[in-house]
């Protein structure tokens, strides 16, 4: 195992309940005859990241049934209803102590993000300081990569379904944009009509 593949640590946001459309969970959709959960564990796995960890919500324990996630380790969100903030906060308060100094996060609902896209944000980590996001015709986008030192600022931060929205906002200058646009499209299944992207 190299420096950065210990020191950096994917991160799948996978709890949402899928309230437009129709209650699915949205982590057990599925693409190319897998849930979507896995994929987004081995777009990780094959961008180069050895350490998983994943944010569970709605009907956890059937995505822990229905899933094959050997390795990863899952993270019961009980506040999953509240947002994506709270997701991201179970998210990265389950890595700390475990030696990671950045997490890679991707949605669980953007399967046209490629390994690629991701291998590209992850080569641009320099250390705990590091802030970076994938961007599309220069636009910010996921995945995006947190370096610990920002952890705390982003949890605080981190309400509703923003995210780390505001947090990147407030820090834009700090922030290493990596163009993906031409490995990976950044749509969100959110709507029955985004279905159609599914494989």
């Amino acid at each position: 195992m190299t420096r950065t593949e210990g020191e950096i640590a994917g991160l799948v946001l996978a709890a949402g309940g899928g309230r437009r459309l129709g209650g699915r969970p949205k982590a057990l959709l599925t693409h190319r005859g897998r849930p979507l959960v896995e994929h987004a564990v081995t777009v990780l796995r094959a961008a180069g990241c050895e350490r998983v960890h994943v944010v569970l919500g709605a009907r956890s324990a059937e995505v822990r049934q229905r899933a094959e996630l050997p390795g990863c380790v899952l993270v019961d969100n009980p506040r999953w209803e509240r947002g994506m903030g709270s997701s991201l906060r179970a998210g990265l308060d389950s890595l700390a102590g475990t030696g990671a100094r950045a997490a890679l996060v991707l949605l669980v609902d953007q399967p046209g993000v490629s390994a690629e896209a991701v291998a590209r944000v992850r080569a641009a980590y320099r250390d705990e300081g590091s802030l970076v996001s994938a961007a599309y015709d220069g636009v910010r986008g996921h995945p995006v990569l947190l370096g610990a030192a920002h952890w705390g600022g982003v949890a605080e931060s981190a309400t509703g379904d923003r995210g780390a929205r505001a947090y990147l906002r407030a820090h834009e200058g700090s922030i290493t944009l990596v163009e993906c646009g031409d490995v990976a499209r950044a749509y969100d299944i959110d709507t029955e009509a985004d279905l159609g992207h599914l494989e």
